[in-house]
């Protein structure tokens, strides 16, 4: 490969493991990554990096004095709400109530970045790492890859993207549409994360597969005013999270387990 692109190549994996990148440079990279076992090899390596500091590294818990000066601040430069039209697609009327209002530029943005740090779970192991990417999804620009409600588009998206297929479902007429996907990286693994919503909330179905586990009912679990659901089923482990009621998570899961 030529060493000019796979130099920058290594900026825009970086950029991508933190979860920056738009989806035609995601595309771009990873079809730069087919034919490169190098940045292939760099990516995982990263990746690897990424986890372990993840779960290496102390967390500190802000004071309460620090929660409520960035709230107020927050308050104090967010725009007044905008109502959208009822006809705009789902995934753009779905609302992000429980990260943030969008600051303007500037110092603004300092204090959304600063509130991202203060939602984001302090504690440790997978169910808070769920939660964390998450919150961290819900940033204008991260929620999704691919942005469809067919999911003969969605699922064909993680092809060469990922070493398993995911399995996609749509429940629109349940009121659970699909809305897209995303890669992630949790559990010490890239993992494909489906997007769904429901009236104005967000639901992530993160899928990675336990071949040769057997299958494990529902168990529920939730942090920071987020319900999460996990389950094993024919060899894919999957977690449901969501600001959604634990009734109308569960209502998803249970569709999702008898489709």
């Amino acid at each position: 490969m030529n060493k000019g692109e796979c130099a920058e190549m290594t900026l825009l994996i970086q950029a991508g493991v933190d979860g920056e990148l738009a989806p035609a440079e995601a595309a771009r990279v990873a079809a730069h990554l087919d034919q490169c076992p190098a940045c292939a090899d760099t990516e995982s390596q990263l990746l690897a990096l990424s986890g372990r500091l993840r779960r290496e590294l102390p967390f500190y818990a802000a004071p309460d004095a620090l929660h409520a000066a960035v709230r107020a601040r927050i308050a104090a430069a967010a725009p007044a709400p905008k109502v959208r039209s009822p006809a705009a697609p789902v995934w753009r009327r779905l609302s992000w109530r429980n990260v943030w209002p969008v600051a303007p530029f500037g110092a603004g943005a300092a204090v959304a970045a600063v509130a991202l740090l203060l939602l984001l779970p302090t504690g440790g192991g997978l169910p808070d790492a769920v939660v964390a990417s998450h919150v961290r999804a819900l940033q204008p620009g991260h929620l999704m890859d691919v942005v469809s409600t067919d999911q003969h588009t969605v699922k064909p998206w993680f092809d060469g993207r990922l070493d398993f297929a995911p399995p996609v479902k749509d429940f629109q007429r349940e009121g659970f549409p699909l809305t897209g996907g995303r890669l992630d990286y949790l559990d010490e693994r890239p993992v494909a994360a489906l997007v769904y919503g429901r009236r104005q909330h967000l639901i992530d179905l993160y899928v990675w597969p336990e071949e040769g586990r057997p299958d494990v009912a529902p168990t529920s679990d939730s942090r920071n005013g987020y319900n999460m659901l996990r389950w094993r089923q024919g060899g894919m482990m999957f977690w449901a999270v969501s600001d959604l009621g634990a009734q109308e998570l569960a209502d998803f899961v249970r569709l999702w387990r008898a489709a």
